[in-house]
């Protein structure tokens, strides 16, 4: 029964919208911020590979002050944090980061398509 469980588990992590990172390309995602535990805009996400930059959009550009729309916001290495959660990393030690989300590197949802930041 366990080993059914295991490859029941392995399956769906390893099907698309389940958890697993995006394909290199363009994506509009939820900016939610961790703060009010809230998403308040919509940003531009740019896979290349295991590389993400983070972009303003009109709309967010609008909602944060100082920033125009084409900003970039976050920009790093797309890492799997030893919580299970996806991150935005300047290097792999980031994996094992105390915090993150607030003090750490920011949180990325593939499956909600959302940009956790604080």
């Amino acid at each position: 029964m366990k080993y059914i469980l295991s490859f029941i588990t392995i399956i769906f992590l390893h099907l698309p919208g389940f958890g697993q990172k995006l394909d290199s390309g363009t994506y509009i995602f939820k900016y939610c911020d961790l703060e009010y535990n809230k998403c308040l805009s919509t940003c531009k996400v740019l896979i290349r590979k295991a590389s993400i930059t983070i972009c303003t959009t009109k709309e967010l550009a609008k909602a944060i002050t100082l920033t125009k729309e084409g900003d970039i916001i976050n920009h790093g290495i797309i890492l799997k944090h030893k919580s299970g959660k996806w991150i935005i990393g300047k290097s792999k030690k980031d994996m094992i980061a105390k915090e993150i989300g607030f003090e750490g590197p920011a949180i990325i949802d593939f499956k909600k398509r959302q940009y956790w930041t604080f």
